[in-house]
């Protein structure tokens, strides 16, 4: 992305590149041209729409107009010279703005409008936790039916029993009861929850049943479910706490509890009494990774910690707030509240929000919905006769599935038949059989339908995407843009940099041609030949003073007060101009107001205090006349400007080559 910045912020017109799905109706209709460049014409309405994505805040002016038109017709006299040399049909360039529309096209291929609810359900969800409890019943996704339907009775069975009285957790520890490995230790009780810390459909059920209640069975990736709901509190945000820990090993041996709590004890009156807490962590907290820190852990929030440490921490009201010693299941700990973080607003929480829906299992509820419209939008057709008909073949997994062994004894009739359609594009059964042939093998446990059946599913998502990827440009006016402005800044970059840019760098005999014909334009200034000495005190100064004034080498002078004072004396000689340095700048001023004179005997002395007790002394050797600088002295400049140079002379040939033709009546219809 570097080449894109690097093109539009020093080359044209810096953009502001945004990605907002948006129709073609939601922009001006209005295709008056407004710019001829060659054969090349420019609407209003994409003139429009650069200018104003580039000057969002600007006073429409007919000069403004004008010097943005300027800047845009040197933009596209390049781009259409690259393109007259075949630049954008070179596999480097094809490649590159492929890779770009790649990234670009993600948002427009999504649910936008189901994505904006499901940020900010999950914005609203944050808000709140909830405590509840599961049972489960596994069951993987590529199940067999009749594996699906054992598992469905048997949680039906389960749920039923709950709800008919039974003890949620009874029934949840009992033989046959959940396949959780948890419920041993927990019965099931998952403790506090919010949103994204559990699989989408499972957080689904979870905030859409009351307190007290049961929920729906509910499937997600690990089998089925059904929740009780034992509470909803407001979300408590985040925290950063510092602890102590005495670990217990066995919480069952009442004597390693109560001599675990002795130390805690000892710690907490050593606090008490004023130690402090990081001293205390260090020489007593069993915690190896943060006693050398003071005890200081990550941030953390509902569920990243065992609610006994949680509700600690979180009753602590103000940072350096200290809680009393309290048990968990890893032994004693003392707390110190470091920091806490209040839930974000949804404006500050949008983005990240957004990543979060992306990468959560949310994401496929949003493809799903996407691509059920686009099924809708250009009348899909599935032929479910042929779907039957592959289905009855397919019984051999072996030869049927694996990568290089195609589905055997398709009648040739069968071949040509289509399998489903998007508008006008057919997929016949032997393009199916072709695409299936090239698949990896995977989920081979399933039954050779189920496998059948996900291929063509596959099959028709990959085409109906590709089929909307295709007609983004016609869809979507700003997607169109962007393109287009991806398009032609990879070429300017690669065409400027090779006639401009670079070539100026590299045109060793060019760069000093044009530095010695146009060596006005790179001068120094009037220049003062300064020695400028910063000394700790008066008495430094004087001695200084002293010995330039008899010629004395002031190196050997400063070493010698440097033995006992390291800052008695610092030294800069050379020469300055106005601006280079505040003391020379002083030195300029008194000229220029002729309180020092240049006319006096050498040496010449202005004394300055430093600001810290010191004092600035300068020698005054001289003034230098303005002269040329050499081009080692102005390489950057020289680079510059003759960069600037060949730019204005490949302009200049591009408007011969390329008739520019700009009406103007039309451009000032943009003045409101």
């Amino acid at each position: 992305m570097n080449k894109i910045i690097a093109l539009f912020g020093v080359a044209f017109l810096g953009l502001n590149i945004s990605i907002t799905a948006q129709t073609k109706e939601e922009n001006t209709s209005d295709n008056s041209v407004i710019l001829t460049v060659g054969s090349e014409v420019v609407s209003l309405a994409d003139f429009k729409y650069i200018y104003s994505k580039n000057n969002r805040d600007s006073v429409i002016t007919s000069e403004g107009l004008d010097e943005y038109m300027e800047l845009f017709v040197k933009f596209k006299l390049k781009v259409m010279e690259a393109e007259a040399l075949g630049m954008d049909t070179v596999e480097a360039f094809t490649k590159e703005l492929a890779g770009y529309r790649k990234q670009l096209t993600r948002p427009y291929l999504v649910d936008m409008e189901l994505l904006d609810e499901l940020v900010l359900e999950a914005h609203n969800r944050k808000q709140e936790e909830i405590h509840a409890r599961h049972i489960l019943v596994s069951i993987k996704p590529e199940a067999s039916p009749s594996d699906t339907l054992r598992a469905w009775n048997r949680i039906s069975k389960l749920r039923n029993r709950v709800n008919a009285g039974e003890d949620f957790t009874t029934v949840a520890k009992s033989k046959g009861g959940s396949d959780d490995p948890s419920v041993v230790d927990n019965g099931g009780d998952l403790g506090w929850f919010t949103a994204f810390q559990m699989v989408y459909a499972f957080e689904d059920a979870a905030y859409n049943t009351s307190v007290g209640e049961l929920s729906e069975i509910v499937r997600t990736r690990f089998g089925y479910h059904f929740l009780e709901i034992d509470g909803r509190r407001e979300a408590r945000g985040e925290i950063q706490v510092a602890h102590i820990m005495v670990r217990v090993n066995d919480a069952s041996k009442k004597e390693m509890v109560q001599s675990a709590k002795s130390t805690i004890d000892a710690v907490a009156s050593f606090l008490k009494s004023g130690e402090m807490f990081e001293s205390l962590a260090l020489k007593y907290s069993d915690d190896a990774t943060t006693a050398s820190k003071g005890g200081v852990l990550p941030w953390f929030g509902t569920g990243k910690m065992v609610e006994e440490f949680e509700n600690a921490s979180f009753n602590l009201e103000n940072n350096g707030d200290v809680s009393e010693p309290f048990l968990t299941t890893y032994g004693w700990h003392i707390v110190k509240r470091v920091g806490f973080k209040p839930l974000e607003t949804f404006d500050n929480d949008e983005r990240q929000l957004r990543k979060k829906v992306s990468r959560d299992s949310r994401a496929d509820v949003t493809r799903s919905s996407f691509l059920n419209k686009l099924k809708k939008e250009y009348d899909f057709k599935l032929d479910k006769k042929r779907v039957s008909y592959l289905a009855s073949i397919a019984t051999g997994i072996d030869s049927v599935f694996y990568k290089g062994h195609p589905i055997e004894n398709v009648k040739k009739s069968e071949l040509s038949r289509v399998l489903f359609s998007i508008q006008e594009n057919v997929t016949t059964v032997a393009d199916f059989l072709a695409y299936a042939n090239a698949q990896k093998p995977r989920g081979l446990i399933r039954t050779p339908k189920a496998i059948l059946e996900g291929m063509i599913d596959s099959m028709i998502e990959e085409e109906l995407l590709a089929f909307e990827d295709a007609r983004l440009e016609d869809k979507h006016n700003e997607f169109r843009m962007l393109i287009e402005e991806y398009h032609d800044g990879i070429l300017l970059f690669e065409l400027t940099d090779e006639l401009v840019w670079s070539k100026a760098v590299r045109d060793t005999s060019g760069l000093e041609r044009y530095h010695e014909l146009n060596n006005d334009l790179f001068m120094w200034q009037e220049r003062l030949e300064l020695g400028i000495y910063t000394c700790e005190d008066e008495g430094v100064s004087k001695v200084v003073k002293k010995a330039v004034k008899k010629g004395h080498d002031l190196v050997a002078v400063r070493r010698e007060l440097i033995v006992e004072r390291p800052l008695a004396l610092k030294m800069e000689e050379g020469l300055f101009s106005m601006g280079d340095n505040n003391w020379a700048d002083s030195v300029f001023t008194a000229i220029s107001n002729k309180t020092l004179s240049l006319d006096s005997k050498s040496p010449r002395f202005m004394t300055l205090n430093s600001g810290d007790n010191g004092v600035i002394l300068i020698e005054v050797v001289d003034m230098n006349a303005p002269t040329h600088k050499t081009l080692d002295e102005a390489r950057g400049q020289v680079i510059a400007s003759y960069q600037d140079f060949l730019e204005n002379e490949w302009i200049d040939g591009l408007r011969l080559k390329y008739p520019v033709s700009i009406k103007k009546d039309v451009l000032y219809e943009l003045i409101d």
